[in-house]
């Protein structure tokens, strides 16, 4: 393989796609688009169909066996990633399909290296694995809460495109979203968790908290898009203040890549055309008949 890979890229909304090397003016970037929608219904019109492709192109993943899919999910608190992984994925086949939360490392997490955590959830030939926060954390939360110094947390943009090259050079595409929020929606989605008791299990004070370092966070967030936004793994940057523009926009960039990776029901391993021709048939016939010790 040459030293060159380049992501399988999803023709749909390239204009959420940050190409590699463009400027990020999160600021300048609509929050609430629409994507031309005239209203939600119409997006929603299009949506089963398309999660139901998602489910087929990862059956024929999971059965092909040769190449896997890492979807990285990245946000502030109330972006809406936990939704984006049940609208989405709600379809696919569990036994294909892992969601990992990242958190605070542990002690013996914190003893390695910062990516050591995160490899070894990173999926098998055959499998979708979703990052719902992921390494990037350790360009983010650490940077606003200065957890490590300036020049560590500047290097590992460095070893993240590494280790992302490395993932896609090994047969794993690495598609990556950035839901866009703004500061009023954020906050209608805290009043929405404290109001409805089916929410109340997502509120924290710690979350509302972190609204004091909005701007720290917006400056993390346009950093790590401009840095890390590679020709192997490309990032997405989804309007999130319409949570249903979102799933759609997340879904069908799924469904694109996947299209565009385009995975194959493999070839029978055996002669099925000699079962065909009566072997099955002919099994089932000696089956039934009586074998010589019943018919003593």
């Amino acid at each position: 393989m040459t030293d060159d890979v380049t992501a399988p890229l999803a023709p749909d909304f390239a204009r959420y796609r940050v190409e590699p090397g463009e400027a990020v003016d999160l600021a300048q970037l609509d929050t609430a688009d629409t994507a031309g929608f005239a209203d939600r219904e119409e997006a929603d019109a299009e949506m089963s169909g398309i999660v139901e492709r998602i489910a087929d192109l990862q059956a024929r993943l999971y059965a092909e066996e040769e190449r896997s899919l890492l979807v990285v999910l990245q946000g502030i608190d109330a972006a809406g990633k936990d939704s984006s992984v049940k609208h989405v994925f709600g379809g696919v086949n569990p036994q294909g399909c892992r969601v990992y939360t990242f958190k605070q490392p542990s002690s013996d997490e914190a003893a390695h290296d910062f990516l050591w955590r995160y490899h070894q959830d990173t999926p098998a030939r055959g499998m979708i694995h979703v990052f719902n926060r992921s390494h990037y954390e350790d360009v983010l939360v650490v940077r606003v809460k200065g957890l490590v110094d300036e020049a560590r947390w500047r290097s590992r943009y460095d070893s993240i495109n590494d280790f992302e090259r490395m993932l896609v050079r090994e047969g794993t595409v690495v598609l990556k979203f950035f839901l866009h929020i703004s500061r009023d929606a954020q906050l209608e989605r805290f009043r929405e968790r404290l109001e409805r008791t089916d929410k109340h299990y997502k509120f924290s004070s710690s979350d509302v908290r972190e609204r004091r370092h909005w701007d720290d966070y917006q400056a993390a967030f346009t950093d790590m898009l401009a840095h890390t936004s590679t020709p192997w793994s490309p990032w997405h940057v989804v309007p999130a203040d319409h949570k249903w523009l979102r799933n759609y926009v997340v879904a069908r960039t799924v469904a694109g890549t996947l299209a565009a990776i385009d995975p194959q029901w493999p070839a029978p391993s055996e002669d099925l055309e000699a079962f065909a021709a009566g072997e099955l048939d002919q099994l089932a016939g000696r089956e039934r008949q009586p074998s010589s010790d019943s018919s003593r």
